[in-house]
């Protein structure tokens, strides 16, 4: 029988629905599945308080490993066949407990050699955060033979607006009654069911060589050549106030709340000043980077990691 492991932090819960719909057309007859959560030592409680929200920036954006509780001595001497590593994205990067992961010797032992898939759940931003994961996996000589990127479809305005609701209060719902509801669908949760099937016919067959092709006709990456600029200039942005933050504040807990609330300001500013300017620019130089955006396309929706 094959064996399939899926390791994955979901701190609203919606990841982890999401990867046991993937999962419940696979059959079990035939494939073990094991799910194992990966945890922090620091608690990440759901809904957010703000100052929490904000205080996670600097060290989630620039990875900073943190203690990880122990897998279990078990999922750590299986063997198996494949492995799903479901994430969600904070600030642009891999939420924290899932950096701090794939930093461990835990993932040392347990994808070295691996076959793995990817899979993120996020609001719109994930593509360099899927750099950043494909980077750790190259590192552990893993064999990334697919990934899946669900994404919050509505406007980026929008999504932004009923995000910070869903992240505050803890309610997937309809913001005011008027507002879509947070977060990948309902719908696409559900239609999530429908990768199983190429994921288990790959396993069985031990050939991944053409699962990405088949999860990409299955709408599993839709990727968004505007949100690719936003997502490459905002890590620039995003990493100097990191380094900026911890460089300046040490120990010295309230300099460091001061200069969280101004990245607070700043980031209203960007996501309703900056970023509309920075669209009105990509839609007028759209038609002179067409190839170079379509390279982007094919690339960011493969499973190719190029290191700078």
């Amino acid at each position: 029988m094959k064996k399939i492991l899926v390791l994955y932090y979901s701190q609203s819960g919606q990841l982890e629905e999401i990867l046991k719909q993937v999962c419940s057309s696979i059959d079990t007859m035939q494939v073990q599945i094991d799910y194992q959560p990966i945890a922090s030592k620091r608690k990440f409680k759901f809904p957010w308080k703000k100052p929490d929200f904000f205080d996670a920036f600097p060290e989630s954006f620039l990875e900073k490993a943190e203690p990880i509780e122990a897998i279990p001595e078990a999922v750590l001497n299986t063997n198996y066949d494949l492995i799903v590593l479901g994430y969600t994205v904070w600030y642009l990067s891999p939420s924290i407990p899932t950096a701090s992961f794939l930093q461990s010797e835990a993932a040392k032992k347990l994808l070295s050699n691996k076959a793995v898939i990817t899979l993120n759940a996020s609001r719109n931003m994930w593509i360099m955060a899927q750099e950043k994961v494909k980077k750790y996996l190259q590192g552990l000589d893993v064999k990334l033979v697919g990934n899946i990127a669900l994404v919050d479809r509505h406007i980026n305005h929008i999504s932004v607006i009923t995000i910070v609701q869903w992240m505050f209060s803890g309610k997937k719902e309809k913001y005011l009654g008027i507002f879509p509801k947070p977060g990948v669908s309902d719908k696409d949760i559900a239609e999530a069911k429908k990768f199983g099937k190429p994921i288990e016919k790959a396993l069985l067959q031990e050939s991944y060589d053409s699962l990405q092709a088949k999860l990409l006709k299955l709408g599993g990456v839709k990727v968004k050549p505007f949100l690719v600029l936003a997502d490459q200039r905002a890590n620039i942005l995003f990493g100097k106030w990191a380094k900026f933050i911890t460089s300046n504040t040490n120990k010295d807990v309230a300099k460091r709340k001061r200069l969280l609330k101004l990245f607070n300001y700043y980031l209203l500013f960007a996501i309703w000043v900056i970023a509309p300017i920075v669209f009105i620019v990509f839609l007028i130089t759209y038609v002179f980077r067409i190839k170079h955006i379509e390279r982007q396309k094919a690339y960011y929706s493969s499973v190719e990691y190029k290191q700078d």
